[in-house]
C-alpha cells in the first residue's frame, strides 16, 4: 500500500489571532480530484476567518483507481485526525468529459465517506455558489476568486497549488453560508 504525497506549500501566513479564544467552527474545504485533491482548513471564530492549513493529496496515475481512492481516503482521515474539523464543505463538479466527471465523482465520494465515518456533517456547493459567496459574483474568474481567498484569510500570497486555493474558497463559502444562516435565524 502506498500513501498519497502531500503538497503543503504553506509559505503564506495569516494574521495572528489571540490565543484562548473560543472556537466556533472549523471547516475542512475539499476541491475533489483523483490525481490532485485540494484541501483547506479554515477556522471561523468570533465572526472572523483564519487559515489553519491547506495543501493537496496527490496520487500517481500509474496506480489502479481503487488504490488511488484508498490512498485519498486514508490521507483525508489523517487530515481529519490532525485538524478535527467540525464540518466539511465539498465542491460539486460538473464536467462535459464523462471520464473526468466519473473520476472527480469518485474522489468526492471518498471525501464524503471519510467525513461520514468521522461523524462530520457534509455540505455541498456548486462552483457558482462558491464564486457568489467569495466574490459576490457567480461568474468570477479563477484569479479573482484566489485574490478574494488571499484577502479574506489575510494571507501574504495566493495559496498554491490552485487546488488548495479552491478548497479554501469552498471552506470560506461554507463559513459565509453559516453566517448568513445565523443572521436570518436559521441554521445549516
Amino acid at each position: 500500500m502506498f500513501s498519497p504525497t502531500p503538497i503543503s506549500p504553506r509559505t503564506c501566513s495569516s494574521a495572528t489571532r489571540a490565543s484562548g479564544a473560543a472556537m466556533s467552527c472549523r471547516i475542512l474545504g475539499i476541491d475533489p480530484g483523483i490525481a490532485i485533491l485540494g484541501y483547506g482548513v479554515v477556522l471561523e471564530e468570533g465572526g472572523e476567518l483564519f487559515n489553519v492549513d491547506y495543501g493537496c493529496l496527490t496520487t500517481p496515475s500509474s496506480h489502479a483507481t481503487a488504490e488511488r481512492l484508498r490512498s485519498l481516503y486514508w490521507g483525508l482521515l489523517r487530515i481529519v485526525d490532525v485538524h478535527r474539523p467540525t464540518e466539511m464543505a465539498v465542491e460539486l463538479f460538473v464536467a462535459r468529459n464523462l471520464k473526468t466527471a466519473l473520476a472527480v465523482g469518485q474522489a468526492r465520494g471518498v471525501a464524503i465517506l471519510a467525513a461520514a465515518n468521522s461523524g462530520i456533517p457534509v455540505h455541498e456547493y456548486t462552483p457558482a455558489e462558491v464564486k457568489q459567496r467569495i466574490s459576490g459574483f457567480g461568474r468570477g474568474d479563477k484569479r479573482q476568486i484566489q485574490e478574494m481567498v488571499k484577502m479574506q484569510l489575510r494571507l501574504e500570497c495566493i495559496p498554491r497549488p490552485d487546488d488548495a486555493a479552491d478548497a479554501l474558497a469552498v471552506a470560506i463559502c461554507h463559513a459565509t453560508q453559516n453566517r448568513l444562516a445565523r443572521i436570518i435565524g436559521g441554521g445549516r
